[in-house]
């Protein structure tokens, strides 16, 4: 161990303990604010996040360990390479503070360490430095850091300068631990992966803990899109291809491609086709259990509430995902969430699918993707603009128009009055529409146009529920007095919930969120405990035309009757699941099998094979999904001109 007493090690090791130091009290305050849902174990937790730490370390520490051992000896005696070297240490030291503040903000919004939506969000940099400069005081939080770093600086300074004060090895020697430092990064990136040596399973919370921030950042940078069948369990094509047949032959179906895993079916909905207007609202970050009707005291949604009543009302409806992205994929495409990032944001990628906006535009209809924000977030513009609609954003808009915007974009009342001059402009040429709206008012910082609500503006969740209610129920009453409103179709549905962690990797309650459709004059109103997620949204909206069409979709239509067993499917990221209504399967990476009985209750776990019949329907799901965007075989395909309406013929 002599070239531990040597400076340049000696200099990294006092480094990398200070690192060591700041990653353990990092995990601990983590832990203590969840310690209830953390269970016991917490031994286990420190010993394999002490591994994490070791692994991140290992890479982290190379550029600076390099440069220290092949450092000139008279550089490195130099009075200024001194003071150089404090300096380094001190930035080294801001660093780790920085990242674990940022961390604990991540922590309190997400309920996990960094993962691939800290990514995303370093990539859309200027709405997150916004939103952190709205909802934060950033310049005295970075004031405090500095400060702090400064300060351990000093109480270093003893160890600080003892190192720098030991001897200095011979070049070969320097050379052979940078060898060593190079192999040892090497071992890390090879030995340990997001789910090993944590496990896959269990307490979600202790995995979560027992890894390191930093290191899930850069794993998830490498991983943001995952091959299904590298990583995932697979089943014999001709079983696949059989089993999701099984699963979407509905009545008025006819599978019609060539490959057996090809699921284009052409869809046979009875009835003379209707051309209403839609207007499909997805409300972001909004749970089911923020409302009055389900239990909530705080009166935040008493439009909603009151629509739900007057609505053909969904109380048993799940969101596939945990961002946006997810949410506007599944309602667009109806598809699962395959591994890694959504189709929307797979640049180059995204574009050709046989989309809502696709069939619709088809017989005539004005698609428009209405976002309040920024359309280039998360590629928004790219995807719906390559998928059948045109775009209206922020952008598009006259700033005299908007009466108000934060970080995310204008808020939901100035969205709503652009969908009304949409739907005037468009009902004034007799063109039927689809508008396709993404609100962003529910987002931390939680700000709102002033004197709108009882909660002031910037005061959290709470306020910014009430205010999305409130913006709603505004614009349903302008509508209402609109030439257009009788023969038009309301949706309104959630992009994703407002937190989905919890202490299982999905759990299955946290991805619950309402979906009202109104239309008084075209639908009855009524409530249905029917299983379903956002992929049946699209096939339902057009089952609800009496529209025939070449489907794509892995939804199914929620108002005809058919004998298909329930499901949805829900994913984060990494993990997959299908849950049919009591039981749940989860899907992860490394073949990882597993299932979850009584899922919304004691949900008790447990390992499982790919013969179980809950996890043959999973993996039929998401493999043959996966197959599908490969292979190209969810591509719109425009319906020849003249084509009649099988129900006509």
């Amino acid at each position: 161990m002599d070239f531990l007493k040597t400076a340049p090690m000696r200099f990294l090791l006092l480094v990398t303990s200070a690192w060591l130091v700041i990653f353990f009290l990092t995990r601990t305050v983590l832990l203590l604010t969840h310690l209830e849902e953390a269970g016991s174990g917490f031994l286990s937790v420190f010993a394999i996040g002490f591994l994490y730490d070791l692994g991140f370390i290992a890479y982290a520490v190379l550029p600076m360990g390099l440069y220290l051992l092949l450092c000139p000896p008279g550089l490195w005696r130099r009075r200024g390479h001194r003071w150089f070297l404090q300096a380094l240490l001190t930035v080294s030291l801001f660093a780790m503070l920085f990242t674990s503040v940022a961390e604990w903000l991540f922590w309190d919004e997400f309920g996990v360490r960094f993962n691939f939506i800290a990514v995303d969000y370093l990539v859309y940099s200027d709405e997150v430095l916004n939103n952190l400069l709205e909802s934060y005081p950033i310049g005295t939080l970075l004031s405090v850091l500095a400060v702090l770093a400064v300060a351990l600086s000093l109480v270093l300074r003893k160890a600080f300068n003892a190192a720098l004060d030991a001897p200095l090895p011979p070049l070969r020697r320097r050379l052979l631990n940078a060898l060593v430092l190079l192999i040892v990064a090497g071992l890390s990136l090879q030995l340990l992966s997001q789910d090993a040596p944590r496990a896959q399973g269990g307490n979600a919370y202790q995995n979560e803990l027992a890894s390191n921030g930093p290191y899930q950042f850069f794993a998830a940078f490498r991983n943001n899109e995952l091959d299904y069948p590298q990583f995932y369990k697979t089943l014999p094509p001709d079983v696949v291809a059989k089993q999701i047949r099984a699963e979407l032959s509905e009545p008025n179906a006819q599978f019609v491609g060539q490959d057996p895993q090809d699921i284009r079916r052409n869809i046979d909905n009875p009835g003379t086709p209707r051309k209403p207007n839609i207007v499909l609202v997805t409300i972001e970050s909004f749970s089911a259990k923020y409302m009055g009707s389900n239990g909530d005291e705080r009166n935040l949604t008493p439009n909603l509430d009151v629509l739900r009543k007057q609505s053909l009302y969904f109380n048993n409806f799940y969101a596939t995902g945990t961002r946006t992205d997810r949410g506007l994929e599944a309602i667009t495409l109806a598809i699962p969430p395959t591994p890694g990032r959504s189709i929307v944001k797979r640049v180059g990628r995204e574009s050709g699918f046989a989309s809502l906006g696709q069939q619709l535009g088809a017989v005539g209809y004005d698609s428009v993707f209405v976002y309040g924000g920024r359309g280039y977030f998360d590629n928004m513009n790219a995807f719906f603009s390559g998928n059948g609609y045109r775009v209206v954003d922020q952008s598009s808009v006259d700033e005299s128009e908007i009466h108000f915007k934060n970080a995310w974009g204008m808020a939901d009342e100035d969205l709503y009055n652009q969908t009304l001059k949409l739907a005037d402009a468009d009902y004034a040429k007799q063109q039927p529409f689809l508008l396709q709206l993404m609100t962003t008012s529910n987002h931390r910082p939680y700000t709102y146009p002033d004197n709108r609500i009882d909660i002031k503006s910037g005061n959290g969740r709470d306020g910014a529920v009430k205010y999305t209610d409130y913006a709603i129920g505004q614009f349903l009453e302008q509508a209402r007095q609109k030439p257009w409103f009788d023969n038009t179709i309301f949706v309104f549905v959630a992009d994703h919930t407002a937190g989905s962690a919890g202490k299982e990797d999905l759990p299955i309650s946290n991805y619950q969120i309402p979906l009202f459709i109104y239309a008084p004059k075209l639908i009855d109103a009524r409530e249905t405990a029917q299983l379903a997620s956002q992929i049946d949204l699209a096939p339902t909206l057009l089952g609800l035309l009496n529209l025939d069409y070449q489907s794509t979709f892995f939804g199914r239509n929620l108002l005809q009757d058919n004998p298909l067993p329930p499901r949805v499917v829900v994913g984060n990221y990494q993990h997959l699941g299908l849950f049919d209504g009591k039981d749940l399967a989860i899907l992860s990476p490394r073949q990882g099998l597993r299932r979850h009985d009584d899922a919304l209750t004691e949900s008790r776990e447990s390992k499982a094979q790919a013969n179980d019949p809950l996890l043959t329907r999973a993996i039929t799901y998401y493999q043959t999904a996966s197959y599908g965007f490969k292979q190209q075989l969810l591509g719109w395909k425009a319906p020849m001109e003249g084509t009649p309406q099988v129900s006509d013929r």
